[in-house]
């Protein structure tokens, strides 16, 4: 029998974390710097387990492994996407990821990291970095070796319900004061430009990776185009983020009941507010801020009830 595959998160403790997963949603997280909730994720680093059913105990890798026709046979080596939940309590350092090719071949294998971002929440006057201001290679250069970075960074405005779409080569930073919910690609290499020279509690400064940022950095930078649009059809309004060479990202909001079809081979949900349930295959789940889940590969007609804000993906 087909059934959401409902996941257990795995939290990050990181210098820059808070303790907002757990005022916001209620995760029992492991410390007062948890900065990353991996919510659903097959990446070795933190990898999700499931919930419930016939595959209960078992972790999202070993599923991809060894259940493939739950993902209707999607052909990548590894599981594509990884969702999580960052609280930005105070700012994240400067990075810029590389794409498939360079990770390839300068991180053992591993996928490059295409990103983007859903402001859940965010304090008054809270901003990101997203992109630079240099115009050639050799500009970029020379403004970071003469720590430039009011003029080197591009800082924007930010309010709840925002969205960015974050390509690899892309500098960027989260900054004090947001959460947010990220949609990659499975891959945990970032290349630091800059820190804000902190120490941690051993007075030691974190690692940058200059040579590898400038050499991943698209320049000069230019914003992605999207295309946001909303439709509304009986009981849910659903908004069309981005749909990019590695993922789809929509927000649906539920008021009432709302009947869809899972034609993807399999599509990643996560509940950002409210409660309520969802009906698959003549079976009702009960669904609240909060939880994860998978539908996978087959679902075919499923239905929401209730009144839920929910973030779904698909590779």
């Amino acid at each position: 029998m087909i059934q959401p595959l409902f996941l257990e998160p795995v939290f990050q403790e990181r210098i820059w974390g808070g303790t907002a997963l757990k005022e916001q949603f209620g995760y029992e997280i492991p410390s007062n710097h948890t900065g990353e909730c991996w919510a659903i994720s097959a990446h070795p680093n933190g990898p999700s387990v499931v919930k419930n059913g016939q595959f209960a105990g078992k972790t999202l890798i070993q599923l991809w492994d060894e259940n493939r026709e739950l993902f209707g046979g999607y052909k990548t080596k590894v599981f594509p996407l990884l969702t999580k939940i960052l609280d930005a309590n105070t700012d994240l350092s400067v990075q810029v990821h590389p794409n498939d090719e360079y990770a390839n071949k300068n991180e053992n294998g591993e996928l490059g990291k295409t990103e983007c971002w859903y402001i859940i929440d965010c304090k008054e006057g809270a901003e990101l970095i997203y992109g630079h201001n240099a115009h050639t290679k050799e500009e970029l250069v020379k403004m970071v070796e003469d720590e430039e970075w009011n003029k080197l960074l591009r800082r924007v405005p930010v309010k709840p319900g925002d969205f960015f779409y974050v390509p690899s080569g892309t500098i960027h930073a989260l900054c004090e004061g947001t959460l947010v919910l990220e949609t990659q690609q499975s891959s945990d290499t970032t290349y630091r430009v800059y820190d804000y020279d902190r120490t941690d509690d051993k007075g030691n400064k974190r690692e940058l990776h200059l040579e590898k940022a400038i050499d991943v950095s698209t320049v000069p930078h230019t914003d992605a185009k999207l295309h946001i649009e909303t439709t509304n059809v009986t009981g849910a309004d659903i908004t069309t983020f981005v749909k990019e060479e590695y993922f789809s990202v929509f927000k649906c909001d539920i008021h009432g009941q709302a009947t869809f079809t899972q034609d993807q081979a399999f599509q990643l949900f996560s509940v950002l507010d409210g409660e309520g349930s969802i009906m698959v295959g003549g079976q009702s789940y009960p669904v609240r801020k909060g939880d994860h889940f998978i539908l996978p590969a087959g679902t075919g007609e499923y239905a929401f009830e209730g009144k839920l804000s929910l973030i779904v993906s698909h590779p």
